[in-house]
């Protein structure tokens, strides 16, 4: 349900989110449009909250391992 296709895509979307939100609050004197935008996007690339981003990188982690035992 949570899971991408790898754990390396899994994680750059997570970098990604995680740089948008540090830009998101860390950056003094950007706007107020961009401030959400940023968010916007870092939720989308998270496919939800951060814990939905977590859950997804454990079930990507343990449907590769299943394929492996397989």
């Amino acid at each position: 349900m949570f899971c991408s296709t790898s754990v390396t895509v899994h994680l750059l979307r997570g970098i990604g989110a995680l740089g948008l939100l540090l830009l998101a609050f860390l950056v003094p004197g950007l706007s107020v449009i961009w401030q959400g935008l940023a968010l916007i996007v870092a939720f989308l690339l998270m496919r939800g909250c951060p814990m939905c981003w977590m859950m997804g990188l454990i079930e990507t982690i343990y449907e590769r391992r299943k394929k492996k035992l397989s």
